[in-house]
């Protein structure tokens, strides 16, 4: 243990208020799918076929199944209505691509609220969870908020390129993303990380923690997480506020110094960097998930009834964010 830990361990005993979240997280039996979340599920694992079984492992190694990734996205999108906007760049011959849709606010476009993922998976391994969880939730949610009025401005955005080597370098898809926001002077005002957000256990002892956050959070991981640095507190407060207040599933939430491990990787990470308040979603992966980053980490190892849930309370946070207007 560092001097760091050791430090933050004495902090956090004598301040552990700091970690305390708005609201309650559930416990007890979780409700029976509604019609309409059993559905959902359907779609999901429809999702995950198709990414993970259909097309595979996706990232610059294998770059025809990337691009298939990407075309399956953008087919998906446009049949929802949405005009999908493709952002291209070149890393050495290749061309990689991010995609966006939006739906403009009614009253204050110029607030914008981004959900997003990351679409390609790391070398040798399929990536159901990582992220084929968090491409197919984003999907979803595209599609559950289509045609909808809403307040201000919602985006959904499927980000290319954040698995090494490109992880926070310049050509991680989601930071030549928000570096094009920051330069076009746009007002996100929330943006929203999600990433393998597939996996639960009731086992105690399946959940882990690094040092100094381990004696503050439960052990066994059947819950989602909702992570981000300090400066985002409010952020996280404010989400897991509203996930608590609309849905009937286990939550927790850290907002702590990014020296811990696990709190800066992924795509939220990449609008930190362009001063965008950001969290990431998330089932904590390694900390929790035996299969990361391994030829292991398929389809059967994705818990759907709980995977539809924690969509499906998403989709209510994020109708509180961004207003949906009756």
């Amino acid at each position: 243990m560092t001097q760091f830990d050791r430090s933050w361990i004495n902090y956090l005993t004598e301040n552990n208020s700091m970690l305390k979240m708005p609201g309650e997280s559930y416990s007890g039996l979780l409700p029976q799918l509604t019609e309409a979340e059993i559905s959902l599920k359907y779609s999901l694992q429809q999702d995950l076929h198709k990414l993970v079984i259909e097309i595979g492992e996706r990232n610059y190694l294998n770059y025809s199944q990337l691009i298939d990734t990407a075309d399956f996205i953008a087919r998906e999108f446009s049949r929802c209505d949405y005009q999908v906007r493709r952002q291209s760049y070149q890393v050495d011959t290749q061309i990689f691509e991010n995609l966006e849709v939006e739906i403009q606010g009614s009253y204050q476009p110029e607030q914008i609220v981004v959900v997003g993922g990351h679409y390609d998976s790391v070398f040798n391994c399929p990536g159901a969870n990582d992220n084929g969880t968090g491409t197919a939730a984003v999907l979803e949610l595209a599609r559950a908020f289509a045609g909808k009025k809403i307040s201000i401005t919602l985006r959904f955005v499927e980000f290319v390129n954040e698995e090494p080597p490109f992880f926070m370098t310049p050509n991680m898809g989601s930071l030549v993303y928000a570096k094009n926001c920051r330069q076009n002077q746009e007002n996100i005002v929330a943006m929203l990380s999600l990433e393998t957000i597939g996996y639960y256990s009731d086992e105690l002892g399946s959940q882990k923690f690094p040092p100094g956050l381990d004696n503050f959070y439960p052990s066994t991981g059947n819950y989602i997480t909702f992570v981000s640095n300090m400066a985002n507190r409010k952020l996280v407060c404010d989400v897991i506020a509203s996930f608590r207040r609309h849905t009937k599933f286990p939550s927790e939430g850290a907002a702590v110094p990014e020296l811990f491990t696990g709190v800066d990787l992924s795509d939220h990470w990449a609008f930190w960097q362009q001063n965008y308040p950001a969290l990431m979603v998330t089932d904590t992966a390694f900390l929790r998930y035996p299969y990361y980053h391994q030829p292991e980490d398929t389809p059967d190892k994705i818990d759907f009834d709980r995977f539809t849930r924690v969509v499906a309370g998403l989709e209510r946070v994020i109708a509180d964010f961004v207003g949906v207007i009756q």
